[in-house]
């Protein structure tokens, strides 16, 4: 018989939002379970944001040794070992892996349950020799990676982001189905470590950010020789002598490509099957979990984080959910979720950030925008370290309230945070302009675009003879 526990909080799913849920709870003495099937961590540590930075990391030191001419060194075609190359990945897990382990957080005072929870009714979780009835339950199940319904994709092998970081062997030809961040991250991680990579998009390649911006960062990914076809239909996958054969239609014209290895990242789906999310009275669909502004779901007692309550996937998202949980479940303060003001960030070289509106969007809710730029090339910092490609880019409102920015170049995640507390903190940007920066850092473009705000008033007559008439005294 299933021993009975009730606890204050139990948490499905431990990755990064259940993680930050359990920690918060159990150090504010509340009595917290946390159940787990799979790896603590979740996606994110295993077979996600940790990996992949990991592997872009070995790229980027491999294009360093190319590029090493540049800066008066010789350059030296490196020497790739597939091998050391997934130590380094796996390395880098386990070098983190302590901090989201069921030992430290059976120290913190939660109760982990290795297992796979499910809902048996509306108020209790069958979990291993568990039975548990907490007073509020968190559903923080994540998502996996999608697999889209090409015809013949489930007659060849492949791999998705849950496997690739698994592989030890050299690839010859590495096939990406899907140009979003996940896709072109990895095609360009791989293509530097030697790998001949071809990129399948259907839509757009990056079309969630600005194209001004993207159009930067695919350039580059073809000059490093990386193939990306973009706005094609995969009409079907077939096994070929060499690996995997696509079957494609472009412009109108079939025409066949074969790789020797297929990655799919193609988009993610929420892990809403087996936690019986029927049984509990919660209401889903394809896209998640639906939730209030609270992060209710249709069960008052249940809430749901992350991934699987739709919206924006990232893990940052999910760290933030968790916040709003905790005060809303523990405190019975009215807060709610609000998306306006959360970053992203795609990290090809050159890196990809961005914040609140495009100036697509902006122009569609507002009548009167400013549109501020900033190339790297006019940093001298930049222009040190020969990472020159980049811009910046802020749209503000008319009276100077900053709408989004968007940057692409060298460190540009870095960069974005200023105009993500800027944006929270409902500064305009003339606080940008006031800030002093120190000399010689990428972060001057942010006040060299801000100042661009003001440059109107440099022409103004009115303020040039204000300027004349002042001068009369001296």
């Amino acid at each position: 018989m299933a021993e009975l526990l009730e606890p204050d909080i139990c948490v499905i799913g431990a990755g990064s939002g259940g993680l930050s849920v359990a920690a918060a709870a159990a150090q504010f003495g509340v009595d917290v379970v946390l159940i787990e099937k799979d790896k603590m961590g979740g996606d994110c540590l295993n077979t996600g944001c940790v990996p992949s930075k990991a592997m872009i990391a070995s790229g980027k030191v491999a294009q360093t040794m190319r590029d090493a001419g540049k800066f008066g060194i010789a350059s030296v075609r490196p020497r790739v070992d597939p091998a050391s190359v997934h130590a380094h990945v796996h390395g880098v897990i386990d070098a983190i892996a302590p901090l989201d382990s069921v030992e430290r957080f059976t120290g913190l005072g939660v109760h982990v349950i290795e297992a796979e929870g499910k809902f048996t009714d509306p108020k209790t979780v069958l979990a291993g020799d568990y039975e548990i009835r907490a007073r509020r339950f968190v559903v923080a199940t994540g998502s996996s990676p999608g697999v889209p319904p090409i015809p013949g994709l489930d007659k060849v092998p492949f791999f998705t982001n849950e496997t690739i970081f698994d592989n030890t062997k050299a690839l010859d030809h590495l096939m990406v189905i899907g140009g979003g961040p996940i896709g072109m991250e990895l095609a360009q991680a791989h293509h530097r470590l030697g790998v001949k990579v071809t990129v399948l998009e259907a839509f757009t390649p990056l079309g969630k950010d600005d194209p001004e911006l993207t159009a930067i960062v695919l350039k580059q990914l073809d000059s490093e020789g990386i193939d990306i076809l973009a706005g094609i239909r995969i009409e079907r996958m077939e096994k070929a002598r060499t690996g995997v054969r696509a079957v494609i239609t472009q412009d109108g014209k079939e025409r066949e490509i074969e790789a020797s290895h297929l990655l799919v990242a193609a988009g993610r789906q929420p892990n809403v099957d087996g936690i019986g999310l029927e049984e509990a009275g919660i209401e889903f669909d394809r896209k998640g979990i639906k939730v209030t502004s609270g992060l209710k779901t249709t069960n008052k007692r249940v809430y749901a984080i992350g991934d699987i309550a739709g919206g924006l996937q990232f893990t940052h998202m999910a760290n933030y959910h968790a916040g709003i949980v905790i005060r809303n479940a523990l405190f019975r303060l009215p807060v709610k979720v609000d998306s306006s003001n959360i970053p992203w960030v795609t990290y090809t070289e050159p890196e990809l950030a961005h914040v609140g509106m495009t100036e697509e969007q902006a122009r569609e809710k507002h009548k009167d925008i400013r549109v501020l730029r900033w190339p790297y090339m006019e940093n001298d910092r930049a222009q040190a370290e020969h990472a020159t490609q980049g811009m910046i880019k802020v749209i503000t409102a008319k009276r100077g309230r900053i709408l989004g920015a968007t940057i692409v170049g060298e460190h540009a995640g870095e960069l974005i945070q200023l105009w993500v507390m800027a944006m929270s903190k409902k500064m305009k940007i003339g606080a940008i302009t006031s800030i002093v920066f120190a000399y010689p850092t990428l972060a001057e473009i942010s006040k060299r675009a801000a100042y661009q705000y003001y440059a109107p008033s440099l022409t103004n007559p009115n303020i040039r003879r204000i300027i004349g008439w002042l001068r009369i005294f001296g």
